[in-house]
Order: structure tokens, then sequence, then C-alpha cells
């Protein structure tokens, strides 16, 4: 999970990073070939997701800046009459209902039924007429409104990467009713004006209520595409999440495509015979996550570059990994290799020498590797003494859940084959007791240990990443031969919208 990517953060974010507009960028007629992580979005997270929506019109609504309102008429008898409302504000806004639907043409329509919203004000207004009488007057108002909203979200893709478009915004208005001073039942004067102002107010209010809602598309568009780069960016490993083909936006469902490339200094990795198709993925679930063999390799590749593929193994854990049975042959072996020494004074190190090597199939992650192991022993007052090392290749099928929000990797079977083994109490290699319990304790107890930290690790930069901030429900991590499948259903953390809308106007 932490090599995919975290897409989730409201419906806004969600869907504006899965889709983008074919018409911006050109994928060849061979897109699918490029895909390495792939993302699908059902209709049932949509809908989900969709009761955020009524947080970010809130927010478009009273970050608004509206500007002042004049006009002037001409009335008979009462000459030119003007008016000028000036410190517009929302003053309460509520919202009743809010739909979601997937549409064709890279489209998602949100329809928001019955924002009620309340603004004030000042209105000042002035008539010179018949007689030369003169009246100006400055009075407080409020305008009671009643508005359906509709957005046609497009985003389109430039330079592979997205840019939202929420230009498409139609407020129709049921209801527009100023009051002046609180009268709620004005008078002949005060309707006047209420005529006068309706139809400019309403353009205003159209104008930059819509202006507020696709900025804030586009700054969470840009937000989201940041979150997701930083999730899949370990400092100097890089995941490239830009957009690899044309989206799909299904009535059941909206789906994008990634580069999925690693990259790590100087090291880089392109992908051209992606095995993708849309139709390795169901529509049962609310998300998906669909990730090449390519992309997880070469992900496992950095690792190793970046000297990550190290483990240390020292004081109890070192001691319940030589003494994992109690038998004569194991104390022989243990006596030989530690020599009497405590084993607080015995570190043990196991890492990687070559690049591993992944291959995933239908039981499982394959992992290949060439593994190097030492034993040092710490005498008081001497130096460090090798006292054992040796290298093996080792074949391990894993297994991966994610369950109570912590990565479990489970080895099913493993195979070991010795290519070095040097041990001080034994140079000759005659004592075939020491290597076969040594090869028992790796296969039984070392790898293992060996899998759960990596798996531990992985978990701590999961949560690094907020992660764990999710509710993420029955999460099933699949593998097929060739890339691997995370399915799950989720409950949307409601804070980190709101956090993240407060931190933003």
């Amino acid at each position: 999970m932490s090599w995919a990517g975290r897409m989730i953060l409201g419906v806004f974010r969600i869907l504006l990073v899965l889709v983008h507009a074919s018409a911006a960028c050109d994928f060849g007629p061979f897109p699918y070939r490029a895909t390495g992580i792939v993302c699908r979005l059902t209709k049932p997270a949509a809908l989900l997701l969709n009761q955020e929506t009524a947080q970010v019109i809130q927010a478009a609504f009273r970050n608004a800046k509206f500007p002042n309102i004049t006009g002037e008429r001409s009335v008979r008898l009462l000459g030119k009459v003007s008016y000028e409302l000036t410190n517009i504000q929302v003053n309460g806004l509520s919202i009743e209902k809010s739909d979601v639907e997937l549409k064709g043409n890279n489209v998602i329509y949100i329809a928001i039924k019955n924002v009620t919203a309340s603004f004030k004000g000042t209105l000042t207004y002035g008539y010179a007429g018949a007689w030369f009488l003169r009246l100006f007057h400055s009075v407080d108002f409020e305008i009671e409104s009643s508005i359906d909203l509709q957005l046609d979200i497009k985003l389109m893709c430039q330079e592979d990467k997205l840019v939202a478009d929420a230009s498409a915004c139609y407020l129709t208005f049921h209801k527009l009713t100023l009051h002046l001073q609180g009268d709620k039942e004005p008078g002949w004067l005060k309707q006047l004006f209420t005529d006068f102002i309706s139809f400019t107010l309403k353009l205003v209010l159209k104008r930059e209520v819509c202006k507020e809602i696709n900025s804030l598309a586009q700054t969470l568009a840009n937000f989201v595409l940041d979150l997701a780069a930083n999730f899949v960016r370990d400092k100097d490993i890089i995941v490239d999440v830009s957009l690899a083909a044309d989206s799909l936006i299904q009535t059941g469902y909206v789906e994008s495509h990634h580069k999925g490339f690693v990259l790590y200094k100087n090291y880089s990795s392109t992908l051209s015979d992606s095995v993708f198709s849309p139709s390795l993925l169901t529509e049962s679930r609310m998300l998906y996550f669909w990730l090449s063999e390519h992309t997880l390799s070469s992900l496992a590749s950095a690792a190793f570059l970046d000297g990550r593929l190290v483990l240390t193994i020292r004081g109890e854990k070192l001691q319940a990994l030589f003494e994992m049975e109690d038998t004569e042959a194991q104390r022989k072996a243990v006596q030989m290799i530690f020599q009497g020494t405590s084993y607080n004074d015995s570190v043990a190190k196991v890492w990687s020498l070559a690049h591993p090597q992944i291959s995933l199939q239908p039981e499982g992650t394959v992992v290949k590797s060439l593994v190097a192991a030492e034993v040092t022993i710490l005498p008081t007052g001497g130096e460090p003494l090798v006292v054992l090392y040796m290298e093996k290749e080792i074949t391990v099928t894993i297994q991966a859940a994610y369950v109570e929000k912590k990565l479990i990797l489970q080895p099913l079977d493993s195979s070991i084959e010795f290519k070095v083994f040097k041990c001080t109490a034994d140079p000759s290699g005659d004592e075939p007791s020491v290597q076969n319990f040594l090869q028992n304790m790796i296969s039984v107890v070392g790898i293992p240990e060996v899998i759960s930290s990596i798996g531990s690790a992985l978990t701590s930069l999961m949560n690094n990443k907020r992660l764990n901030l999710f509710d993420i429900i029955n999460p099933e991590i699949i593998t097929r031969q060739g890339y691997i499948i995370v399915q799950l259903d989720f409950d949307f953390p409601h804070h980190l919208l709101l956090d993240f809308l407060q931190r933003s106007l």
C-alpha cells in the first residue's frame, strides 16, 4: 500500500485525481503498455464521498469575495433612483441534498439541491425627485435566498498532469428576498429596490460563487496531486504517478492510469509491456489499486540501492533466533559459533547482496535474493570478531494482508542454497551439524523474522504518510501472474477535509 498511493480526501479530491480529458494529452495507440499503477473508484464510493460536498460548497460560499453592487434607474415622479450594496457577506448557509453522477465525456455531474443562504450588508440609496426633493438613506439589509447548484466538473490533462475545470457552474434561484433593517414586510419603496437589484444580484452571486468553486476545485486538485506524489515518495525513492493513459468514466466507476515508474538518483525504470486491462478489475468493492510486477520489482531494486535491505539482530531477538529448539545439536552448534560469548555481546547482520527478483504469481509474491549473513562477537576489551559468515540464495513465497492498520507479510514456503559458508569454529566445514542447524534455523525462524521486520518497517512508513487515519474496511491483497490488486471498502475520515479547508481558505 505504501507504494501505491493514497487518494482519499473527499469527493472533489478523489474524483479530481482520477480523470483527465483525453483531448489535452496524446498517449499513442497503445497507452496501457506504459501503465504501472491503476486506481478505480466505484459508484458506491463516489456516493459516500459526495457527502463531503456540502463542506466544500459551504467553504466556497463563505470564502467568496462579493463586490459592491451599484445601479441607477429613472422612475416616474421620483426622478433618478440610485443604490449601492456594500459589505456583502454570507450570514447563514445550509444544504438540503447533494447528488453525484458519473457521465461520459470525462464529466462528473454534481447537483446541490436547495442551498439556503442568507446574506447581509449595507444598502445606501437616494433619489432626486420632482420639486427638487432629495432623499438619501443608508440601512442594513438581509437577503434570503434558495438556490439549486449544478456543477459539471471536467479535468484536463496538461503535460501529463491534471487541471480541474469547474467553470460549468449553474445557479437556479427559487427565492431571492431583500429585507431592510429586519423588516420582513417591506413597503413600496423597499419593494422597488428589490425589483431593481434582484437581477444584478443574481448575476453577481452566480459569478462570485462559481468563481470560488472553480478556484477551490483547482486548489483541491493540486493538493491531492502533491499528496499522492508525497505518499509514493520516501527520501530519494520516487514513484512517478503522472498519467499514462486515458481515463475511463463508466456509470459504475471512474478509473485512472498512472506510469508507476521508479526514480532513484541515477536509477530509473521504464515500462512498455504492461499487462493491464480494465477487465481485470470488478465493481464489487469501493476502491481498487492495480500494481504491476515491474513497479514492485523496481521499488525493491531502489530499496536495495538505497541500502535499506539490511537487518541487525541483537540481544533477546538474537537469542530467540539461535535457541528455537532445545536439542543437543542446537546447543553444540551455538557453542561452536559463539564460543561462550553472551548474546548481549554479539550481533547478527543480514543484508541483500544483489537486486532482489520479484515475481507475482497466483500463490503469492515470489522473492528470490542473494543474501549474506554474519555473526560478530564483541569480547570485552578485545576487537570484534566475525565468527560466522555465509552467503545463500533464498527463494520465498509471501502472502500479504492489511489487518488492524498493519501490513502483515506471511512466508508460505522457502528454499535455501548455500553459496559461501565460513565458520571460525569449523574452518574446514567438516562439521555438518552446524550447517544443518543453520539451514533449519534460517527456514523456521530467520526468514519469518526478516519478513516480519520488513512488514513492520513498511507499516511504519505508511503510518508516517497518515494512512492509519483512514478507516479501511476488509482490505484484500490479491496476486496474479504479473500484477497485484488491492481492493477495499472505506469510511471517510471527515476531519481531514475540514482541516484542509481551514488551512487553505
